[in-house]
């Protein structure tokens, strides 16, 4: 039976979600028809739009529906710097996802100034990133925690800074949503992206939190959807799972959390007695750190090659982001952490979610050691060679 340790990636549709969206009926309506079945569309999207409100303190009508993470950072990032053509300087970080660095690449041809903080050996903010701001700066732009090692940053101190200079503030909570508490109201922030497929939702289905008077354009025209702000006819079924999986973890996350930081401290014991020389990247501390993220250097492998001999004996890990998925590049947060790029190459990331279970974490731990061990001496992947396969 196959362990699937990949919840950063997506995380496994929860039962009432899978239920609920497969008894949809086919004849439901548009949510912006006015007749009896759109009326009924139009009920259960703002239904889903509250849930998701209430899962981060916010007011249901500053939640804008997207279709997942990465166009709510595209629209985040483009619509800031379309309504804000007088501020041609964003503050990120170096450790941030694709669909955000990505977006910033593309604004810095246009001929923004980008300025990346730089983090520590944890992957934590370097204290001072305030210090880059200005009255040039339209937008900071970061992450609340990395989806690769599960490192949580402190922004709410940021928010007050990022105010006086008139900025807005966007923090990307793809990953933090659903494992740890997340409120607009505690961070400051005036706008969050998240994720339905990270919780337990379905793919394809995410929104923007826009505070109420933060100045942003749309980036898809059209209709008059979502406030203005997304144009085109919602993904109801989305929507709706998104609500329903939303709602489920404001009643268990406590309980999860627990649950899985248990698992996964345990994992990272068991992994650490078997393995000789593995080692941690991102902080150990259980409040600084995701607590199903675990970010692993294997020593004497490549970590493709790890990859993919537990994949045939049935554990599914990844080597990082799944944007990044196919990429022949070491991991970029692990070396703006400092890790070399041998290192980097030799690292796997394991997640875990509402579905693991003890028994495949047992049974995980002692498939990770034979097989890491049977690579090892099958493929000694010494610095050097690693080195030389990143040439």
């Amino acid at each position: 039976m196959r362990i699937y340790l990949d919840h950063n990636a997506s995380s496994p549709l929860r039962p009432e979600v899978r239920d609920a969206v497969a008894g949809m009926p086919e004849s439901a309506g548009n949510p912006a028809s006015i007749h009896h079945s759109g009326r009924q569309a139009r009920r259960a999207l703002e239904e889903a739009r509250e849930r998701v409100a209430q899962l981060i303190d916010a007011d249901p009508r500053r939640i804008v529906f997207t279709s997942g993470g990465t166009e709510s950072n595209n629209l985040a990032i483009f619509g800031t710097a379309a309504a804000n053509p007088g501020r041609r300087k964003i503050v990120s970080s170096s450790i941030e996802h694709s669909s955000i660095i990505e977006p910033l690449n593309a604004l810095k041809e246009r001929g923004f100034e980008i300025v990346m903080a730089p983090v520590d050996c944890d992957g934590r903010i370097i204290a001072g990133a305030a210090e880059m701001l200005d009255n040039r700066t339209a937008l900071v732009t970061l992450g609340l925690a990395n989806a690769e090692t599960g490192t949580i940053q402190e922004l709410a101190p940021l928010a007050a800074a990022i105010r006086n200079c008139g900025a807005i503030f966007h923090v990307d909570a793809a990953q933090a949503l659903g494992r740890i508490p997340v409120s607009v109201e505690a961070l400051g922030c005036d706008l969050m992206t998240l994720s339905a497929h990270k919780l337990g939702g379905p793919a394809g289905v995410g929104a923007l939190y826009v505070r109420d008077m933060a100045p942003i354009a749309p980036t898809i025209l059209g209709g008059p959807q979502e406030h203005g702000l997304r144009a085109g006819t919602q993904n109801l079924a989305g929507a709706i799972g998104f609500g329903l999986a939303a709602g489920t973890i404001e009643k268990k996350l406590d309980f999860e959390s627990a649950k899985i930081a248990d698992l996964s401290d345990r994992l990272l014991t068991l992994l650490l007695d078997a393995v000789p020389g593995l080692k941690l990247n991102g902080p150990r501390a259980a409040d600084r750190r995701l607590p199903n993220t675990l970010s692993l250097t294997f020593p004497k492998v490549l970590g493709e090659s790890l990859m993919l001999a537990l994949d045939l004996e049935g554990v599914e890990v990844s080597m990082g982001s799944a944007c990044a998925a196919g990429s022949v590049e070491p991991s970029h947060v692990l070396l703006a952490m400092g890790r070399t790029e041998a290192e980097a190459r030799s690292s796997l990331r394991i997640s875990l979610g509402w579905s693991t279970t003890a028994d495949e974490i047992d049974r995980a731990a002692a498939i990770i050691a034979r097989v890491w061990r049977r690579v090892a001496h099958a493929e000694p992947a010494r610095d050097a060679e690693i080195a030389e396969a990143s040439r």
